[in-house]
């Protein structure tokens, strides 16, 4: 089922089950996020393929994630502070921009992956999750942790770990949880040694 959504391309990519803290203080953003607040109304992160967070709108990745504004700050006039957390991946049919240089996107949601047994050749990404997640708490991972599920491993490891935006971006597109799971293996193996 396709709807239409206020798009946000930002130079990062955002994985369904994560977090993601955002500065606001472009105009067209802030009425974005006041609305998507009043109403309690979800808004689509879009990594940028071309162009630049700020300025003239940027032209985003055909796939991003929806996601839903959990807490919020205005420390000072101007500047917004969210927290949001990311639900489900879509597919943008077409924009249009606005007269404030805001993306309207149709789009229509793509299926989540279904859990899957993490197999006994890639319980290095796990151990690897488990550490980043001691280090850095539950603040960054929201429970509920579900460290025999490939796809929450490998969403949660897409996010932290230093990758290219273009190779999160793959990854994030990606239907195969368990090859998701496989290259990001292969990249720590290569960190270690």
């Amino acid at each position: 089922m396709n709807r239409t959504i206020p798009l946000f391309p930002l130079n990062t990519v955002v994985f369904p089950g994560g977090v993601q803290p955002l500065r606001i203080f472009e105009q067209r953003y802030l009425t974005m996020i006041k609305q998507a607040i009043a109403d309690n109304t979800p808004f689509g992160i879009c990594a940028i393929r071309e162009g630049t967070e700020t300025g003239s709108p940027a032209l985003p990745y055909t796939i991003g994630t929806l996601v839903h504004v959990t807490d919020w700050d205005m420390p000072q006039n101007g500047i917004l502070h969210i927290d949001t957390l990311a639900q489900e991946r879509f597919v943008i049919r077409n924009t249009q921009t606005d007269s404030s240089g805001l993306i309207m996107g149709t789009v229509e949601s793509v299926s989540p992956e279904p859990a899957v047994v993490i197999p006994d050749d890639l319980e290095l990404a796990v151990e690897i999750l488990r550490h980043i997640i001691d280090e850095y708490g539950n603040a960054h991972f929201p429970a509920p942790h579900a460290f025999d599920n490939a796809v929450w491993v490998g969403y949660r490891l897409s996010e932290v770990l230093p990758l290219k935006l273009s190779i999160k971006q793959d990854l994030l597109e990606m239907n195969d949880s368990v090859m998701r799971l496989r290259i990001l293996t292969e990249f720590l193996k290569k960190q270690v040694n």
